[in-house]
């Protein structure tokens, strides 16, 4: 059994990356050490630095991820920067907004694992779009506002269907199997 530490203080993506590595005999344990992010939307060098930090403050192997939403109608943004543009604006606002049928979003997953030597990164991403009005909230970000390409339901209507197709499920996936060929 492979025991990994998730540093975030999100308990959300904390269950969920537990639900999704457990059947492979990976244990994640949750830290909860806050970790300041550096703003940029370069969503590679926020993880890496992300990573960094909280290797240097826990001082044993672990993995940190960020996820972002890339509004083609933005251009890719707000992508690292999410997190602050969705609370700036909130579900409604960020729905009325961004809701369109003729431009996609990507929810994308970066996942940094730290071995003690070297910042590994693995991706995930889905394609989508930002629907309006928001749907079921189950307090998890904006899982009430984005509905995968081919799916009727928003990411927070789909309870465990969620985690068998999302981003973050394709970022640990590939984890996962760097896991397997180390050992």
């Amino acid at each position: 059994m492979t025991h990994l530490f998730f540093v975030s203080r999100n308990r959300f993506k904390q269950q969920e990356a537990s639900q999704i590595l457990a059947p492979f005999g990976i244990t994640v344990t949750a830290d909860h050490t806050e970790i300041h992010e550096l703003q940029t939307v370069n969503t590679e060098e926020l993880v890496r630095d992300k990573a960094l930090r909280a290797f240097k403050k826990i001082g044993r192997p672990l993995f940190v991820e960020h996820t972002g939403l890339y509004l083609e109608l933005l251009g890719g943004l707000p992508g690292g920067l999410t997190q602050i543009v969705w609370d700036s604006l909130n579900k409604d606002r960020f729905s009325e907004l961004f809701a369109n049928d003729k431009h996609s979003a990507i929810a994308r997953t970066t996942i940094g694992y730290v071995d003690g030597r070297r910042i590994h990164l693995f991706h995930g991403e889905i394609a989508g779009r930002i629907v309006s009005p928001p749907r079921t909230d189950n307090g998890f970000q904006w899982d009430c506002v984005f509905v995968p390409n081919g799916e009727t339901k928003s990411f927070s209507e789909m309870g465990d269907l969620k985690n068998k197709i999302s981003m973050r499920r394709l970022a640990l996936g590939g984890l996962r199997e760097h896991l397997e060929i180390k050992q």
